[in-house]
Order: C-alpha cells, then sequence, then structure tokens
C-alpha cells in the first residue's frame, strides 16, 4: 500500500467521510493478496504423491550355493563376459552363511571364501549387484531349489548352477540354467586321436601299469605303460578320447 493511499484513509477516518468505491475495491484486492500470502501452503498443490513403478531387474543372473562356493563362475566374471544383474536372494545368502560356520573344516573353509569373493564382486565394474529380500511367494516352498527357480522365472532371469539336478529341473520349469561343469567341460581342449602331446606324469592310474598326466585345462590322460615314467616328461600320442559325465578322458601311447 502507497503512503498516498494510506494518507486518503487516515484522512476519510479523521473526517469521517466515506472512501471512493474504486478505492475500496482496490484495497479489498490488496488485502486478499496478502492474506493468500501468509496462509501455509500445501506442498504438491494439494495433489497425491506418486510413487514410482518399482524397476524391473534386467537381465538377471541368479547364484546358487553350489556355484557360489565352486567360485570359478567369479573368474569368468572378473573377464568381463558376464553382463546384467547379479541377483542374490536373501535364503542363498543365509545358505552360505550356514556352510561358513560349519564344524567341517573343508564346508567352512569354502563358505567363507564364497562370502569374500561375493564381497569383492559386488564392487565390480562389469557387473551390477543386487541383495534381493525374502518374498511371500517364495516363502511358500520348502526346497531352496525350488525358490530360486520361482525367482527366476518372476524376473526373466539366468540360473547358474554347479548342481545337475537343479539345471534339470529350471529346464522343465522354463528357465534358463548353466551348469558351470558343463562350461568348463566346453572349454576345454579338444584334443583326437593321432594327435601327439607332451606331457608330465603324475602318478600311477587304476592300472599299476598305467601313467596319469593332466593337460593343462585339467583333462586326463592316461598313458599305457607309462607308470614308469611318473614325474617324468614324455611325449604321447593320443589313441582314443572318452566322455563322460565328469568331462573328456584322454588315452594315449608312449611315442
Amino acid at each position: 500500500m502507497t503512503k498516498s493511499e494510506e494518507k486518503i484513509i487516515a484522512k476519510a477516518i479523521t473526517k469521517q467521510e466515506a472512501l471512493p468505491k474504486n478505492f475500496i475495491v482496490s484495497l479489498a484486492d490488496e488485502v486478499a493478496k496478502i492474506v493468500i500470502q501468509r496462509l501455509p501452503r500445501r506442498s504438491g498443490g494439494g495433489k497425491k504423491r506418486i510413487q514410482k513403478k518399482k524397476e524391473d531387474i534386467k537381465d538377471a543372473l541368479f547364484l546358487d550355493t553350489s556355484a557360489i562356493i565352486d567360485s570359478r563362475i567369479f573368474d569368468v566374471v572378473d573377464l568381463g563376459l558376464l553382463q546384467g544383474t547379479l541377483v542374490l536372494p536373501e535364503f542363498i545368502l543365509g545358505e552360505l552363511k550356514h556352510i561358513a560356520d560349519s564344524q567341517d573344516m573343508v564346508k567352512r573353509e569354502r563358505g567363507q571364501r564364497g562370502l569374500a569373493r561375493l564381497e569383492k564382486i559386488r564392487k565390480t565394474k562389469f557387473l551390477k549387484f543386487q541383495l534381493l529380500n525374502e518374498e511371500p511367494e517364495t516363502r511358500k516352498q520348502e526346497v531352496v531349489d525350488d525358490r530360486l527357480i520361482l525367482l527366476a522365472k518372476k524376473y526373466k532371469g539366468r540360473v547358474i548352477t554347479c548342481d545337475y539336478n537343479l539345471e534339470k529341473k529350471s529346464a522343465i520349469s522354463g528357465v534358463v540354467a548353466i551348469n558351470v561343469h558343463e562350461l568348463a567341460n566346453r572349454l576345454k581342449i579338444l584334443a583326437v586321436p593321432g594327435e601327439s602331446l607332451h606331457i608330465t606324469l603324475q602318478h600311477v592310474g587304476k592300472d599299476p601299469t598305467q601313467g596319469v598326466g593332466y593337460l593343462e585345462d585339467g583333462t586326463m590322460l592316461v598313458v599305457e605303460y607309462g607308470s614308469s615314467d611318473i614325474g617324468k616328461p614324455v611325449d604321447v600320442i593320443v589313441s582314443r578320447v572318452i566322455q563322460t559325465s565328469s568331462g573328456r578322458i584322454l588315452f594315449a601311447k608312449k611315442i
């Protein structure tokens, strides 16, 4: 309100004169503005807040306990071959902690190593890491494998395991499962009959006359009449290749 307006009001009050009509309207507008400004404002203009929809987990990878304590999959992650989000369900972490607290020294060591690798992988730049809380629908499942498959199906993810039965059960349920053992077998050196190799024999085979050595990828090579050369490097030629559930076994003869 200007000083001239204040003088008009004071003069009218003193002389008990009526204020001009247009001035009254202007004064009312001014008072209304002041009142509105002093009223407490409601955040968001009175509109309801809209919660953001929870984002889906993209390219989810679910590790089971067997894959975690095996640890080879973490070496694959370190190479940057896997992309997406590594999802660790709460019940898998609980099972892993139980193994890490085991009275059995071997189990305890493998469980603790698995926890250490998870902590390291949580900081990797190649994969996102997410701890998933227990969900109501998974609590209804008594078997851990069934819980994992249910989550993988819900988030359209893949299961990584060393468990043959879980791999097959996942396939039946329509979930892609990657068996670390199968992955390792696929990456092994492919030797064919007639190929020559240079290898050091390490111990006697099932037959006392046999000598056994291993290729760099862990493939077992059995050499006929090689028991006399244990601890020595020998040249051999592959005679046959046998495929087993645990991988390939090569049989060879000394050159």
